[in-house]
């Protein structure tokens, strides 16, 4: 799809702006079916609904998703349940977007 899955997230400790809209869209045309959202205090994530057969397919993609942050040392927030995942990603020591987001996001659209 892109080639964001083969770049390595970049840990962020803070001291960067976070992405601005426009880049936001700029980066969001290179993953695949994720939403840009808001939370109460207006701080930009991304995330992306997955649907599978049953519980049992759920849980093994979230240890897939799981593998790839410990990998990436980027952490997701993760709910899941019968047969669906829920995957929202930002950065929260900048309380927002940065490119490293995006990676992880396209890292997770390739597990198979």
């Amino acid at each position: 799809m892109s080639d964001l899955a083969d770049k390595k997230c970049v840990p962020c400790q803070g001291g960067i702006p976070a992405f601005e809209v426009d880049e936001i869209h700029k980066y969001l045309k290179k993953i695949n079916g994720w939403e840009v959202k808001q939370n109460l205090e207006k701080n930009y994530h991304i995330e992306k609904k997955f649907d599978f057969k049953d519980f049992l397919e759920s849980e093994k993609f979230i240890g897939k998703v799981g593998k790839i942050a410990e990998e990436e040392g980027h952490h997701p927030d993760i709910s899941f349940g019968w047969g669906y995942a829920v995957i929202k990603i930002s950065t929260h020591a900048i309380k927002g977007l940065a490119e490293s987001d995006f990676i992880l996001a396209a890292k997770i659209d390739n597990i198979n």
